[in-house]
């Protein structure tokens, strides 16, 4: 039971990894169990019928594709039927084009939900990269923009961007504007 658990665990973190710390203090075991469950859920991995493996990367225990499978995943992405943005990435793109560089912890708070696998999906597609380590505590993964999104959206630079205090005038407008009509619509007639 808890090599599954550590699979959603693992799963759950994303990119970001675990270390046998976390994993020795969530399923609440040693280090040497610790250790044991990951090396039993890599073995499980290894058979060639997976499409994942568990690497050790970054002293982070994490969840990856395998590497000879590179060349359907690059077909994936570069298929014009599959290669589209979804609102969600749209709106954390947008969120990482204003807030560069910026955590996934700090985009998952303005979004208000988890934005693992589409920051993962987003880093396959070549618009957003890794650009270092916060100073903040776990030195969690920085994000910004790449030239493939400046590309993407017709951007010489990242100054190109509208600027957010007149979108938001122009929405707070069309809001204003629509509360007049209703409430210019709606108004009780005196009898």
């Amino acid at each position: 039971m808890l090599k599954a658990v550590l699979e959603g665990l693992l799963f759950v973190v994303g990119e970001d990894g675990l270390t046998i710390e976390q994993i020795e203090d969530v399923l609440n075991t040693d280090e040497e169990n610790a250790k044991n469950l990951v090396m039993e859920l890599k073995k499980d991995y290894e058979d060639e019928s997976r499409g994942l493996r568990i690497d050790f990367l970054g002293n982070r225990f994490k969840i990856t594709t395998k590497f000879e499978h590179k060349e359907f995943y690059q077909k994936l992405l570069e298929n014009p039927e599959t290669n589209f943005l979804s609102q969600a990435a749209l709106e954390t793109l947008a969120i990482i084009a204003y807030n560069e560089p910026i955590t996934r912890v700090q985009i998952d708070n303005i979004r208000g939900v988890g934005s693992t696998s589409i920051i993962r999906k987003l880093v396959a597609k070549g618009f957003i990269k890794e650009s270092g380590r916060s100073e903040l505590p776990g030195r969690p993964i920085l994000y910004e923009t790449t030239h493939e999104f400046l590309d993407y959206f017709g951007l010489a630079s990242i100054e190109e961007l509208p600027n957010i205090d007149d979108i938001m005038n122009s929405v707070n407008e069309e809001v204003d504007e629509n509360k007049d009509l209703y409430t210019s619509k709606y108004t009780e007639k005196d009898d």
